[in-house]
């Protein structure tokens, strides 16, 4: 099993760039490119993959504009629910595994515990809609696969909470944060990482299928994760001097889509049925900034 075809779509991302690198030791890696492959044109799709034939067929391309996919659901749909539904279709076929991320954004957000993989789905946006109907294409396909929710990611690279954050903060020298969202600040490395261990795992035996949350081991807010990226950053000097941070409630910063204000996934079924540990958001995040400054 040392010599799996994987192919990995949507490398360029925040999983997909760590992707790339986590799963060399597991096989024969292609990664396929814009170049390629456009997203946009799902019919080329098929031919590509029936000349390539991999083994595990790994999905992190995805639609992540949660404010535009307002006013863009049919493109939103396409790249998050049509595209993973023909990949199920590809894998089916081909008696392949599919590995695809999905998100917190299926829950409605008005939970008072952890979300399980099996409690009700119901997106509140058409980007949890088009990645809940992302995931039920996969099921409903019965091809072997394995669906990891997670949330809240933050990178060294790319657009997110933490590169936002540290490009604020040499731009204003006070800042309003949300407090009132919960969720799992996750790094695109860990996510990476734990998917490269539990293919490998896969690669002495079968292993569980299905769908699960692949997230930090705790949760926190969005005005308290910024203060957190801030004080490191300013021990790191990767900042001058830390901002006034004000916390405020969703409602004085309004957007396109509805953001869940709870957002934390459960992480121990993914605990027990692969042996793993998650991490704690805090010791990511350290990890995660220190390896900008190294």
């Amino acid at each position: 099993m040392s010599h799996r075809k994987i192919v990995l779509l949507g490398a360029n991302g925040q999983v997909g760039f760590e992707l790339a690198r986590s799963l060399l030791p597991l096989g024969e890696v292609t990664a396929l490119s814009r170049q390629q492959w456009d997203l946009q044109d799902l019919e080329a799709g098929p031919a590509l993959l029936d000349k390539l034939r991999p083994d595990v067929l790994v999905n992190a391309a995805a639609y992540t504009a949660v404010d535009k996919a307002e006013s863009e659901p049919e493109l939103a749909n396409a790249i998050n629910a049509k595209l993973p539904a023909l990949l199920a279709r590809h894998c089916v076929d081909n008696d392949a595994l599919l590995v695809h991320y999905s998100t917190d954004y299926v829950f409605a957000g008005d939970a008072d515990r952890p979300y399980l993989e099996s409690d009700d789905c119901a997106p509140t946006g058409v980007y949890g809609e088009s990645k809940l109907a992302g995931e039920r294409a996969i099921s409903d396909s019965g091809c072997e696969h394995l669906v990891f929710r997670t949330s809240w990611v933050f990178a060294e690279r790319g657009h997110n909470f933490l590169q936002t954050m540290l490009r604020l903060a040499t731009q204003r020298d006070a800042l309003s944060i949300v407090s009132d969202q919960q969720g799992c600040p996750t790094w695109s490395r860990h996510i990476a990482d734990t998917t490269a261990a539990i293919l490998a795992q896969r690669g002495r035996a079968s292993g569980p299928v299905g769908t699960f949350h692949l997230a930090s081991r705790n949760h926190t807010n969005w005005h308290a994760f910024a203060d957190a990226i801030f004080d490191r950053a300013v021990k790191l000097g990767l900042i001058p001097k830390k901002p006034e941070l004000t916390a405020i409630g969703t409602h004085q910063y309004p957007t396109p889509a509805k953001r869940p204000a709870w957002s934390v996934l459960d992480t121990d079924a993914i605990e027990r049925a692969f042996s793993l540990r998650m991490p704690t958001w805090q010791k990511a995040l350290e990890l995660c900034m220190g390896r900008m400054v190294s």
